[in-house]
């Protein structure tokens, strides 16, 4: 049974003064509402309206459920509009997972900006290095780096990514220089979140688990040891480049550079992307497009695929 049956028609009789002038509005025949009228009156077992060939007055049943229901109407009349402003305007809260160190330095800021210019929109961050599951965590968005995983989720690219194999002076003049990926093993490696290296050698991907005496899982702290003359760090772009180009850290090993890997925006598959997800994703894409601010110059194309780690 339809419950919503005959509501809309009765609330429109009501308000309008007569069922023809409510037909005209709902554009059907003044049979139809009336049809649907004497169905609802038979369901609720009571007569809501006195008909008469001038005018129309609520029983005082009628006048009840007529109160009731108009309200109902209004508020459907607001979630209908509220569902299509959240998919027009950022509304609501957009809820991003990022890694700490690139969230906090390179998407905090450009949320920050984004929220300033969309007053209807708030953000909740989480920083974590952990892959969280977008859908059961509730998560609008997640800002991820690297290679991405098959899964049902959907990604952009952001920007590129390279990583680089670094030292300071101090520690390549005191050690020497590896000239080749055998030359690791007679060095100190600063191993950081992920316990194996990325290389290529003769177009081949290559994976070299590192040894060393300093471990840990924050690429700040290794990006400090490497400063701090401790060894050989492999770092993404974002730490080092500036280091790099500032001469603090040397690269090494730059003929077996690991190919070129990106940052991501990912998200929930969904036909109707909100609002708030596809404009802010435009925003980040645009904006790296044009500006990477750990590269002096750097030029990349933006891909979107239905592909991400989950």
């Amino acid at each position: 049974m339809n419950r919503w049956s005959g509501v809309e028609e009765f609330v429109e009789v009501v308000n309008s003064g007569s069922f023809t002038a409510a037909a005209r509005k709902l554009g059907v025949s003044t049979s139809h509402v009336s049809r649907r009228i004497d169905a609802l009156e038979s369901r609720l077992t009571t007569r809501l309206l006195y008909r008469t060939t001038r005018q129309i007055t609520l029983t005082e049943v009628g006048k009840m459920y007529f109160e009731q229901c108009n309200d109902l109407i209004e508020k459907f009349a607001e979630v209908e509009a509220l569902v299509t402003q959240m998919q027009t305007e950022p509304v609501g809260t957009l809820k991003i997972t990022a890694p700490s160190v690139f969230g906090e330095k390179f998407i905090a800021p450009l949320a920050n900006d984004f929220i300033e210019v969309h007053p209807k929109l708030s953000v909740e961050f989480h920083f974590t290095n952990d892959v969280v599951d977008l859908v059961h965590d509730g998560y609008d968005l997640a800002i991820r780096t690297g290679d991405l995983k098959d899964s049902t989720l959907m990604a952009k690219k952001l920007a590129p990514r390279k990583l680089y194999v670094c030292a300071s002076p101090a520690y390549l003049k005191e050690f020497g220089v590896p000239a080749n990926l055998d030359d690791l093993q007679n060095h100190n490696c600063l191993v950081g979140l992920v316990d194996s290296w990325s290389f290529r050698d003769d177009g081949n991907a290559v994976n070299i688990k590192p040894q060393g005496r300093w471990h840990g899982n924050s690429g700040s702290a290794v990006l400090d040891a490497a400063l701090h003359g401790l060894g050989l760090a492999q770092l993404p772009d974002y730490y080092v480049s500036q280091k790099i180009m500032s001469g603090e850290l040397v690269e090494v090993l730059s003929g077996y550079q690991a190919p070129d890997s990106a940052v991501w925006a990912v998200y929930p598959f969904n036909r109707n992307l909100s609002a708030k997800v596809r404009l802010f994703v435009d925003f980040l894409s645009d904006h790296f497009q044009h500006h990477l601010p750990w590269m002096v110059e750097e030029h990349h194309d933006n891909d979107d695929h239905q592909e991400a780690a989950g």
